[in-house]
């Protein structure tokens, strides 16, 4: 059981109009991003999928390649999204009871609803149909659009579309009065880890792992994104923005390292030597493989984000401008990688590199790229709200 601290610590933040910015959690947005768009400079020469430009890939990493790359790196996927969730979660209720529930849905509309149907609509079919005719395979620019499995595909924002269906429950939640009933005084990550598997393992028996939805809902990771919202909105009054309680840091990354030393394990014993043949199993449906992957999943997105957050509020405490002003480029960045990637992808289709060369140059120019847009982007919004 974690209680809250007595006294909170001072804030590492910047302080703007209307506008509280903590630093360590700036930095750390920038570094996930920056980690997310590289993971996904990979996956487009990756066997396995997980960006849609290995639909018309020129060159596939060696499988005994991906397998180590999963090893290393896979588990982080499986809680970097949550990440973003818990920290929506830790500042909602503050900027529910700033600006009220009315003007905080309106916030959410516009800043996660709008750029979710711009990409649906238009920007993500138009990004497919330039890769596909960049692949020799042209097709009609209504294919692009209607045929896309899954229909109405957004691409990488479709974690902004569940983040606005979860945004806007919490200001309907809020409008009636309920939010001072989420105040617990004390919270269980084990029993949060456990309810998130468990409610895991029930939605993948209809909708496994990987399993593709009309507007790409992802439904099958909705236990995974909803309880780490409602941890970072019951933990919302515990100061943990500010300060993670050290032992807590410490004991979560405990069970992160630990619970990547199982998983690993049970790959072994289990015989998963190719990820997109082998891992069936575990996707979804009654098979202990299934109940065992939720578990791992749970406890590393709980755990996981908690620890991720008390190392940032170590680590990345760096105040320099020019860094933070990156930083507050994270979304943007996030929002610019899809044309970054596939841009950069279709231009490096000629070279006859290796794909082992081609995915670390992407993911290096698209990272460098994505931010440098991102900033120019925001600093030009902020511009305009200024003059």
């Amino acid at each position: 059981m974690v209680s809250a601290d007595p006294v909170r610590p001072p804030l590492l933040q910047d302080q703007l109009p209307e506008t509280r910015r903590v630093v360590p959690i700036d930095n750390l947005k920038g570094v996930l991003v920056a980690w997310i768009i590289a993971g996904h400079a990979v996956l487009g020469y990756a066997a396995i999928g997980g960006w849609p430009y290995h639909e018309v890939s020129e060159a596939t990493l060696p499988p005994q390649l991906e397998l180590v790359l999963a090893a290393l790196l896979g588990p982080t996927a499986l809680f970097v999204i949550g990440a973003f969730f818990f920290l929506s979660g830790l500042f909602a209720p503050g900027n529910i009871a700033r600006h009220g529930p009315s003007d905080f849905l309106r916030q959410r509309l516009f800043r996660l609803g709008l750029p979710w149907l711009l990409f649906t609509l238009l920007i993500w079919p138009l990004l497919m149909w330039f890769a596909y005719r960049s692949a020799g395979r042209p097709i009609p620019i209504w294919q692009a659009w209607q045929a896309r499995q899954p229909f109405l595909d957004s691409g990488p924002l479709w974690f902004v579309q569940i983040l606005l269906y979860v945004s806007v429950f919490h200001a309907l939640w809020s409008w009636r009065g309920y939010g001072g009933e989420l105040q617990p005084r004390a919270i269980n990550l084990v029993l949060t880890a456990a309810c998130i598997a468990a409610a895991s393992f029930a939605v993948r028996l209809w909708f496994p792992a990987r399993s593709q939805q009309v507007l790409d809902l992802h439904v099958w990771q909705w236990p995974q994104c909803v309880g780490l919202y409602v941890l970072g909105v019951l933990a919302a009054d515990k100061g943990w923005a500010e300060r993670i309680p050290p032992h807590l840091g410490r004991r979560c990354g405990i069970a992160v390292l630990g619970t990547i030393v199982v998983a690993l394990a049970i790959m072994a014993a289990t015989g998963v030597a190719n990820l997109s043949r082998d891992d069936i199993p575990f996707l979804g449906g009654w098979h202990w493989q299934a109940l065992t992957l939720d578990v791992v999943e749970a406890t590393l997105v709980v755990a996981g984000s908690v620890w991720l957050l008390a190392l940032a509020q170590r680590w990345l405490t760096h105040r320099d401008i020019r860094l933070t002003r990156w930083a507050r480029g994270a979304y943007a960045a996030y929002l610019l990688q899809a044309p970054v990637l596939i841009g950069l992808e279709i231009a490096e289709r000629s070279l006859p590199w290796p794909a082992v060369i081609k995915a670390v140059t992407v993911a290096t120019l698209a990272v460098v790229g994505s931010f440098a847009f991102g900033r120019l982007l925001v600093g030009r919004m902020r511009l305009g709200h200024t003059s």
